[in-house]
């Protein structure tokens, strides 16, 4: 029977099945070399057809265990199997925060430096604004990739089969009215997200707040840089601006995360 019949069974012959053929395939990627391989020769070397290779890959890579180069389509392990991955995240951490303060400073509210983390949004870093009244997430919170700015950001920076697979495991809940819940929904909101160069979360993480993000280059997982208002004080229509003047005060920062060996 095809791989792709198997997995329309039920039963406890599938799981087993399923687990090999992803064992099949860490196995044949920790023999390549770290310049990676093509789909069509690990689907070769693990007997698959391409594409169940592909679809075991894609979920793979939505929890960071595979990562594919986007220059020229190569896998190779991902960031979770590499000793140094919360070493890494903490260098990071540390080169940012500096930048992040002064970023703070400039703009008066507060400043977020995340990073893709399998199905979810990681803040690396976060600056609060010093106002009474602010909108702020901790240093380690997680969210969802589809209700924020920063997770648009980075769902623009990934192939699609990446990002179905991310949508399918993490689900797409309503936090608010304005959340964008369906696929097709938030697909086109990732298109618009990369042809303008920013994200944007209109209250649809929180019902009283805004936040715009802009992509980081340079780091080994997909990160953007935002800044978090209310609502009350940041209006859609500001968006367009803050981004502009984000990319022109972040120069000093992507250099630092350049420099975080990886």
């Amino acid at each position: 029977m095809r791989d792709d019949d198997a997995a329309g069974q039920t039963g406890a012959a599938y799981p087993i099945r399923a687990v090999d053929r992803v064992c099949d395939l860490l196995d044949a990627l920790q023999r390549q070399p770290a310049t990676g391989v093509s789909l069509a020769a690990l689907a070769e070397t693990v007997s698959l057809p391409k594409s169940s290779a592909l679809r075991y890959l894609s979920a793979l890579e939505a929890r960071n265990y595979v990562e594919r180069d986007l220059s020229d389509g190569t896998y190779r392990l991902g960031l979770a199997f590499r000793p140094q991955r919360f070493d890494y995240l903490a260098a990071l951490r540390e080169a940012v925060l500096p930048h992040l303060v002064k970023l703070r400073d400039r703009f008066e509210e507060t400043m977020n430096f995340a990073a893709l983390d399998g199905t979810e949004v990681v803040h690396v870093e976060v600056v609060e604004s010093a106002r009474r009244v602010r909108l702020a997430a901790s240093r380690g919170e997680r969210a969802c990739v589809h209700s924020t700015a920063s997770g648009k950001v980075m769902a623009a920076q990934i192939p699609e089969s990446r990002l179905l697979s991310i949508l399918e495991q993490a689900g797409m809940p309503a936090f608010t009215a304005d959340t964008i819940t369906t696929v097709d929904g938030f697909l086109a909101e990732v298109k618009i997200t990369a042809e303008r160069g920013y994200g944007l979360d209109d209250c649809e993480n929180q019902p009283d707040g805004r936040c715009v993000a802009v992509p980081i280059d340079g780091v080994a997982v997909p990160a953007a840089l935002s800044l978090s208002a209310p609502a009350s004080r940041f209006a859609s229509e500001d968006a367009q601006r803050i981004a502009h003047l984000l990319r022109k005060q972040m120069g000093p920062l992507v250099a630092a995360v350049r420099d975080v060996p990886h």
